[in-house]
This record gives C-alpha cells, structure tokens and sequence, in this order.
C-alpha cells in the first residue's frame, strides 16, 4: 500500500492526452499531493483507494 504512494511523480503533465482538461487539471492537483511520509496517517482502506485512483489517471492520461 504505502509503496504504491511511495511511487515517484512520473510526469503524467508532460505525457497527457493534448487538450484534455482533465488530465490537465488531475496532473496539477497530483503536484500538490502531500508528502508520502504522510502515509502512515491516512487509514489503509483510503491509501488503498488513493493509490488506485493515482494509478488509473494517471495511465488514463498518458
């Protein structure tokens, strides 16, 4: 779970879809995501989920 978060920015602005402005807008809300050392304090059930949500836009927006 916790390496999932632990899993460096890849630079999903730099490698969206043109001109989607949903991938334009999840790639700036990622670059302000908490530090991963914040992992331990969020409940595994939601680090869970976050980490799936990141991994699925993110892959939606290459």
């Amino acid at each position: 779970m916790a390496a999932a978060l632990a899993i460096p920015l890849t630079g999903c602005a730099a490698t969206m879809g043109a001109g989607d402005a949903g991938c334009a807008s999840y790639a700036e809300a990622r670059l302000a995501r908490p530090a991963v050392e914040t992992v331990a304090e969020v409940p595994p059930d939601w680090a869970n989920w976050i980490a799936d949500l990141d991994d699925r836009m993110t892959g939606t927006c290459r």
